[in-house]
């Protein structure tokens, strides 16, 4: 009995500033290389991407996932491939587990947001930022009534000062 081939997850980072048609020529070529010698399992798309560190003066990239089953000619050919094309920003082929699920799909459309719900918001938030004036009004008549205060103590002391200190002898 042949086991089966295993199953491998390649994460393609093109770089976003490549033309369409050579972004699309690299993605046709790989799933070409795979298609020889394996089989894709699964192809997603997560579009332009902010990266975790600038690459070769660059911040995002244009990321794809192909998932496959292939032998490892397909693997040698694919990086061999890969580390030459220009369009390319990085790769990554990684060997799945058995049983590893589906993965997520992060291009979901965002909830649509109704308009009653944001006048409510737009509602709260004004009471909480009167109640921040308020509150900022209160520490700086605080903070004033408090500089006055320590201004007649302060004028207090003096005038103890001057009225416990010895005549200056002459």
């Amino acid at each position: 009995m042949v086991a089966p081939a295993p199953t491998y997850d390649l994460m393609l980072m093109l770089d976003p500033k490549a033309e369409d048609a050579t972004r699309t020529k690299i993605r046709g070529d790989v799933k070409a290389m795979i298609e020889e010698g394996g089989s894709i399992i699964g192809d997603h798309d997560y579009g332009n991407r902010k990266m975790a560190f600038e690459i070769n003066h660059g911040s995002e990239a244009d990321y794809d996932l192909i998932q496959f089953h292939g032998p490892n000619s397909v693997l040698e050919q694919l990086q061999r491939t890969l580390r030459i094309t220009d369009g390319v920003v990085r790769f990554r082929i990684i060997k799945l587990r058995n049983g590893v699920g589906d993965p997520p799909d992060l291009r979901q459309a965002p909830a649509p947001v109704s308009e009653a719900p944001a006048e409510v918001v737009a509602a709260e938030e004004v009471v909480v930022a009167d109640e921040v004036v308020a509150e900022v009004e209160a520490v700086e008549e605080a903070v004033a009534e408090e500089a006055v205060v320590e201004a007649v103590v302060e004028a207090e002391v003096e005038a103890e000062a001057a009225e416990s200190a010895p005549p200056a002898a002459e």
